[in-house]
């Protein structure tokens, strides 16, 4: 199964990144996404080398978003894809069978679309404003995830994103998303991880050992 909270990471500098990655995984977070921009392929290989360090230690999966031929290299648990990124057919075939594709989503047939191409998990916002992202695409609110979920009925999980508080949980556990990815958040306050793992009645320590074959060790 996959984690209900996802923390996706957030740095002006690789070292943050992998200093924030770590604070996350000492403060019970199940899976982190590690998301770097304007970096060279090298410099994300090397800071992915040393995300997929910290997370062993603690058992917490590790996505990397974008570089799928680096989440194959580094035997991360798997790859989140944007909506311009690879396509996760493509992906697919780069990856292990037990290495998730997660896709981003801002409407019904962006959904439709990702699930027909089998990927994991959707990461379906933004659910308000945010600044992580310099092209964001129209915002979706409550409504606008309670509108895609009816009309999907789709077993595939849908990861709400974008500006989430822990104000904001017990609304959209209401939407009948599966769960959320959280950022600033969550960097702004390591210890609301458990706040959060509360809200959303997920597992704050390790009863669902991620199990892979060896060659994720």
């Amino acid at each position: 199964m996959i984690p209900k909270l996802h923390y996706i990471s957030q740095g002006k500098t690789p070292q943050n990144h992998l200093d924030n990655i770590q604070k996350a995984c000492v403060s019970g977070a199940e899976l982190v996404q590690l998301r770097l921009k304007n970096l060279s392929q090298e410099q994300v290989l090397q800071t992915a080398e040393k995300a997929r360090d910290i997370t062993a230690h603690f058992q917490t999966r590790l996505i990397i978003n974008d570089y799928y031929k680096i989440a194959q290299m580094v035997k991360a648990d798997g790859v989140h894809l944007g909506k311009t990124d690879t396509c996760p057919t493509i992906a697919k075939k780069h990856l292990e069978t037990w290495q998730l594709i997660g896709g981003t989503a801002n409407t019904i047939q962006d959904c439709e679309v990702l699930i027909a191409k089998g990927v994991d998990y959707i990461g379906l916002g933004p659910f308000r404003f945010t600044r992580t992202k310099t092209k964001l695409s129209p915002v979706l609110g409550v409504s606008g995830y309670v509108r895609i979920v009816e009309a999907l009925q789709t077993e595939t999980p849908i990861i709400a994103i974008g500006g989430i508080t822990l104000e904001d949980v017990t609304n959209l556990n209401n939407t009948g998303v599966y769960g959320i990815a959280v950022s600033g958040a969550i960097t702004n306050n390591f210890n609301s991880i458990k706040s959060f793992h509360k809200l959303l009645q997920a597992p704050s320590v390790r009863e669902q050992v991620w199990k892979v074959n060896s060659n994720n060790k």
